[in-house]
């Protein structure tokens, strides 16, 4: 006995527990299965609890349209403070903070950063570094937020123009209060060279994004439980002496970590 015996509903169940990759795999194996594909039902169990408390569901002519949208593309939120995406091979939740919702030591002094619009940014405006000796970002957020009982990492999203001053070690770290922190020491600028990339030499360096071409690093990762837990995710170099430029900061982005 095949599964074209068996009724449409039964099909969507069965998709529905399966994940939005496998459901758009499989609807390719006959009509029945295609139909089944595009229920309600199968991409409702595939968005978060909540999705409808950050998008309205009026916006959208299905769950599967809500779906694809937010996984295409991501969504600008709280004052355009936030954006928010859903993973498209697993349905979890994906926030990135724009800068301002950091915390940037001396970021409202026109001296050391400035602010302006970028084309290729998804956010109004991002944060250019002018001329600071002394770099220290901050940023927070509630765990709750996240998708539950999943595997997360954090990761500074920017680019490099310009830029000068950056030969020392920056610290990247993620702590969850009262729990789990992380910290590392990493190389921001990718085109350092010769002795100036001396006391950085050996360290990770920043990747292109396939996405939308910024430069990210990872930051730090850990597990989401699903508790109201507060993360702190810091960006630092105060020890180098050196006064540093040509940092643009596009935001940090929190994200489920992929598997090897």
């Amino acid at each position: 006995m095949g599964f074209e015996v068996l009724p449409e509903g039964c099909i969507a169940g069965i998709l529905s527990r399966t994940t939005p990759a496998d459901v758009c795999r499989l609807s390719l194996v006959s009509k029945l299965f295609r139909s089944a594909a595009e229920s309600d039902a199968v991409w409702d169990r595939f968005l978060p609890s909540d999705v409808y408390s950050i998008v309205p569901q009026s916006n959208y002519p299905s769950k599967k349209a809500l779906f694809l949208a937010l996984s295409d593309h991501p969504l600008i939120i709280d004052d355009a403070k936030k954006s928010f995406q859903l993973d498209k091979k697993t349905g979890k939740k994906i926030y990135m903070l724009a800068p301002r919702a950091l915390s940037i030591v001396w970021g409202d002094t026109s001296e050391y950063w400035n602010w302006k619009t970028l084309p290729e940014s998804r956010f109004p405006e991002v944060a250019e570094l002018k001329y600071v000796c002394w770099l220290e970002i901050h940023g927070t957020m509630n765990t709750f937020a996240l998708s539950p009982n999943t595997q997360y990492a954090a990761y500074l999203v920017f680019k490099m123009i310009n830029a000068e001053g950056f030969r020392h070690p920056v610290e990247l770290s993620v702590e969850i209060l009262g729990g789990h922190a992380s910290t590392k020491n990493v190389c921001l600028d990718p085109n350092i060279e010769g002795e100036r990339a001396n006391r950085v030499r050996g360290l990770q360096r920043p990747n292109v994004r396939c996405s939308d071409g910024w430069l990210e690093l990872e930051m730090g990762e850990f597990f989401n439980a699903g508790l109201e837990d507060e993360m702190r995710l810091s960006v630092i170099e105060v020890r180098g002496g050196t006064w540093k430029s040509g940092l643009v900061l596009e935001g940090i982005e929190i994200r489920p970590k992929e598997e090897n």
